[in-house]
């Protein structure tokens, strides 16, 4: 016989039998540790016990996880039946934890703490029980357990009343301070003294405890000694102003000047929180002289103290400069700009890191973090108004820092920076440009939590900051937030650019329209149809409705709209058809009714003949919105929203799209019957303010085209002017010229003009009225109406990024008045303080002059026809 060769389909299918096999035998020892029979005998109990007879039995001979689920349920038994607890259960308890393991334990420490805490426990016998188990087990060999322990009783000691504590607590704590006890012994007297010495009266404390108080933070072991002075606050507190210089000041000396500088570090930040409790005396004579010598220690070698100082120095300077000369307040701000530029050498204008070990670089790094964390209490240190001269090169510092945490810091607090400039804002400007750009994108995430504040701040405060300041133009800030924009859109943190999109909704109030339009509306629209994420589409959504709420150009806007019905209510994937029907619902809450149902609603409508099922699933939801938008009056538009519906019963066979069209029809008979009357009457009343402010945009719209118009008439006439004057004078001349040319050559003339000018005197001598009040007022008008084209512009201003009170005012003006004689008026009322000098002279000085100028051009006309 001749053995075949197997073929690779055959190879292939013995090795998945091999691989089968080898499941099997991984399934064995599965089975093998299942729970014999023995075992669950072991775990049943009794059903005919109560909840205390269990509980008893598990302790005594259950298995470990049942003794923890009886220590768990401790609470439950104590508040069901206390006395039976305390008697039976309790005492199983404490014998347990002698054995049991650090799970166990924690889950005692936390039951006894709930036990404790919610008062369930009313006699006093059973709060001593109580705390005998937790007192005992603090000094367990295991440390976590110790603690945990610990920090149960430091917990109860603010429920349990002032006998017990001290009874059951001081009377054991006495004994334990002595130095033949252990170290954590030791460590937990100190933060049980600190916790009770609030409860007592300060004669108690400085009769009991203050010599254990001493004691302590003169012991042998560094450990202690810190945890002692970190105590010291709460005991100053505890034993007032009177006390505190004489008991507490002369510890905290001794201390800060310890060798071990953890010791040191305790005493420095128990220093800094407790600079309220001292005298102007104390701080003058004491604090400054001890913090100084402590900072130019740490400076020289200590990095490890160095990192907490630097934290805590914002904190320590505005608790010590009210007690200030002007030399100390110089020396601490200099102090604070050796921390920030600390481990950093400046190159041309550039800050590089020194070579330094990995260690000591990144203590360096964090010292300068701490530094960039507290600059705004820095800048309210050193006063805003000396930010330019003190503090603006150690700010640009740590924007250009090379650690990303600094750069990171910094960005997290420039709002702060940016409050306090105040009217000097413009001074950061760069900084904010330089930290959009940044190629980290958690410097750029910590600059976004506050952007809009930033952005709005820098932008609306110039010289003078109030209500009426002008906008302030940040140079190269649109490239900046564009290339922030692409940034989050190219990296994979979608978060950060939807945060990003999110701050994209103040540009409004901080750039103009055109700059709105031409560089961000063609991104939005980029966004929506491209991007794969949902929130960032839908956020790009929201903001490109927002930019179109506020754009005051009319053919931008209808430009903007054909466009989103072009490509999203009308686009090839349903993936766009469905961010129309997301931007229908922003709409509905940005805009009026009346605009709404004139620009999107009949484009929604007709999505009922869509033919992927979700776009009509979804359309159907938004129905009951769609119809709150159409008025009662409408009655084209609530037809077609019938006739949808009706489409949408006889036509419709998705399952989903069925249910969900049967409860929005129900939902549609109920929505004038349920909706209370002062619900109904808000909404109306936030529409009717929603489409004045739409047809404010209109009429600042048409505001503006006529004051452009206006301005351009009036470069026109005023150019004439000025061609007319020079053909006047130059006319004048040849006049003069030919009259000496006359007078020489024969005297008859002369007699003859003579005659002239005398009966043209005679018949001007007594003019008619209309032919001198038509020309008067017509001139008027044409003055009034040649203003604008002046050097100094009499219109009022109106910028293109946000709508100003006095805007909403003016637009109340126009429409109160007929459209025929509004604007006339309205320039005039607006340009008292701006029109030039001579447009403000005398009416009656002006009118006679004119009357002469029309003498002298009526005598020019007679005697050039005679």
């Amino acid at each position: 016989m001749f053995v075949r060769k197997m073929t690779p389909s055959q190879s292939s299918l013995f090795g998945e039998i091999d691989d089968l096999q080898d499941l099997t035998f991984i399934e064995r020892p599965i089975r093998r540790s299942l729970k014999t029979a023995e075992e669950i005998d072991k775990l049943t109990v009794d059903e005919d016990l109560n909840d205390i007879e269990r509980a008893v039995y598990l302790l005594s001979s259950g298995e470990d996880v049942q003794r923890a689920s009886v220590i768990i349920n401790l609470p439950f038994l104590v508040l069901q039946n206390p006395a039976e607890t305390f008697r039976r259960v309790v005492p199983k308890v404490r014998e347990v934890l002698h054995v049991a393991g650090a799970d166990m334990q924690l889950a005692a420490a936390g039951s006894f703490l709930t036990v404790l805490q919610d008062d369930i426990v009313l006699i006093q016998t059973h709060t001593h029980s109580i705390l005998q188990i937790v007192l005992l087990n603090l000094d367990h060999r295991d440390t976590v357990v110790s603690n945990a322990w610990l920090e149960t009783l430091l917990s109860a000691i603010d429920a349990l009343p002032k006998e017990t504590i001290r009874q059951e607590i001081l009377s054991p704590l006495l004994s334990k301070h002595q130095l033949s006890q252990s170290v954590p012994a030791r460590l937990a007297s100190c933060r049980i003294l600190g916790k009770v010495v609030g409860k007592f009266e300060s004669s108690i404390v400085k009769k009991d405890l203050l010599p254990l108080i001493r004691s302590l933070c003169q012991d042998v072991e560094y450990e202690v000694r810190a945890c002692m002075c970190r105590q010291l606050e709460n005991i100053t507190r505890g034993i007032g102003l009177d006390h505190t210089k004489v008991e507490v000041l002369p510890e905290l000396v001794e201390l800060a000047q310890d060798e071990a500088s953890t010791v040191r570090l305790a005493a420095f930040d128990t220093i800094i929180n407790l600079l309220e409790m001292f005298d102007s005396d104390d701080r003058t004579c004491v604090i400054f002289p001890l913090v100084k010598a402590f900072c130019e220690k740490c400076f020289k070698g200590d990095e490890a103290v160095l990192a907490s100082l630097s934290f805590q120095y914002g904190k320590l300077c505005h608790g010590l400069s009210e007690s200030f000369t002007d030399e100390q307040h110089l020396w601490f701000l200099e102090f604070y700009k050796k921390l920030c530029c600390l481990g950093l050498q400046h190159e041309n204008g550039h800050c590089e890191s020194q070579p330094y070990p990995l260690e000591l670089e990144n203590k360096y790094a964090l010292v300068r973090r701490n530094c960039a964390y507290n600059f705004p209490a820095i800048v309210l240190f050193a006063d805003p108004n000396h930010f330019l001269s003190e503090l603006y090169r150690t700010f640009s510092s740590l924007c250009h820092d090379p650690e990303i945490s600094v750069r990171r810091t910094a960005a997290g607090g420039f709002h702060e920076v940016v409050k306090l400039l105040g009217p000097n804002v413009h001074y950061v400007h760069k900084e904010l440009i330089t930290l959009l750009q940044d190629d980290s994108l958690e410097v750029l995430d910590a600059l976004l939590n506050n952007l809009q504040e930033t952005l709005e701040l820098a932008t609306s405060r110039g010289e003078g900051a109030g209500p009426e300041s002008k906008q302030v133009t940040i140079p190269d800030l649109v490239p900046a937030l564009v290339a922030a924009e692409q940034k989050a859109a190219s990296s994979l943190h979608w978060r950060g650019h939807e945060k990003l999109l999110q701050c994209y909704s103040c540009l409004p109030r901080v750039i103009s329209g055109d700059q709105i339009y031409f560089r961000f509306f063609q991104r939005m629209f980029n966004i929506i149809t491209t991007t794969n994420v949902l929130p960032v589409q839908r956020e790009a959504v929201r903001t490109l409705c927002v930019f179109l709420r506020y754009n005051r150009k009319q053919e931008q806007r209808q430009e903007i709209i054909s466009k989103i019905k072009q490509e999203l209510a009308q686009g090839r994937s349903y993936w766009n058809r469905l961010r129309y029907l997301d931007l229908c619902e922003i709409t509905i809450d940005l805009f009026s009714k009346s605009y709404f149902c004139k620009h999107f609603l009949i484009p929604a409508l007709e999505l009922v003949s869509d033919p992927v099922a979700n776009v009509r699933y979804k359309l159907c939801y938004m129905l009951p919105k769609l119809r709150s938008t159409i008025r009662p009056t409408d009655k084209h538009l609530l037809q077609q929203l019938e006739f949808c519906v009706r489409k949408l019963l006889c036509r419709e066979k998705d399952k989903d799209v069925v249910g969900t069209l049967r409860k929005t029809v129900l939902e549609l008979d109920k929505m004038d019957i349920t909706e209370p009357y002062h619900k109904r009457h808000e909404r109306e009343l936030l529409d009717q303010k929603k489409e004045k402010e739409e047809n404010l945009l209109l009429e600042m719209e048409m505001l503006e085209r006529q004051q452009s118009e206006a301005k351009l008439t009036g470069d026109k006439q005023s150019e004439k002017k000025q061609r007319d004057s020079k053909s006047g004078l130059s006319g004048s001349k040849g006049m003069s010229a030919s009259t000496s040319g006359a007078t020489s050559s024969t005297s008859t003339g002369k007699e003859m003009r003579r005659a002239k000018l005398a009966r043209s005197r005679s018949l001007s001598g007594h003019p008619t009225t209309t032919k001198m009040t038509n020309p008067d007022k017509t001139l008027k008008l044409k003055d009034s109406g040649s203003c604008p084209g002046s050097g100094k512009s009499p219109m009022l201003p109106l910028n293109d990024d946000n709508l100003r009170p006095h805007h909403f005012n003016v637009a109340s003006s126009i429409s109160s008045t007929p459209s025929s004689s509004s604007m006339p008026v309205l320039i005039r009322s607006n340009t008292s303080s701006s029109v030039d000098h001579r447009s403000n002279g005398n009416k009656d000085t002006q009118s006679r002059k004119l009357s002469v100028q029309r003498k002298s051009n009526s005598f020019g006309m007679q005697s050039g026809r005679e």
